[in-house]
């Protein structure tokens, strides 16, 4: 990750908790044409991981945690974000494996970020 990515998933971490309540234990971010794609690992709550042991906790957990984060941020437009970016926020794109615990956020933008902040951010890094 270059510089600007990690602040990226900085952000984000503060943001899911500060909404959620709990934010990722690990988010890794790399930025690729107009799409900021977020690894993103300790999502669940103790809870939610007794939840998970059941097939129908697994299925509903899934459901809820992805609708709720889209809704977050529908709801709480990512200002923090798009300042970083110097980009306007368009969609995000979420899904999470239960069993592993690890799940993917894709950040949409209006412009090529990944040749914004790409590789001359990540040689100016080394």
């Amino acid at each position: 990750m270059n510089k600007t990515e990690a602040e990226f998933s900085n952000i984000v971490k503060a943001f899911r908790k500060r909404h959620m309540g709990k934010g990722p234990r690990e988010i890794r971010t790399t930025f690729c044409k107009n799409w900021a794609i977020c690894e993103i690992s300790g999502n669940l709550s103790p809870v939610e991981k007794f939840i998970s042991t059941s097939d129908d906790g697994k299925h509903i957990l899934r459901q809820a945690r992805t609708q709720m984060v889209k809704d977050m941020y529908r709801n709480h437009h990512p200002v923090e974000l798009e300042e970083l970016l110097d980009a306007k926020f368009v969609d995000l794109y979420v899904d999470i494996d239960i069993e592993k615990d690890f799940g993917m956020s894709i950040f949409v933008f209006d412009q090529d970020i990944g040749q914004k902040f790409g590789e001359s951010d990540k040689s100016s890094n080394r």
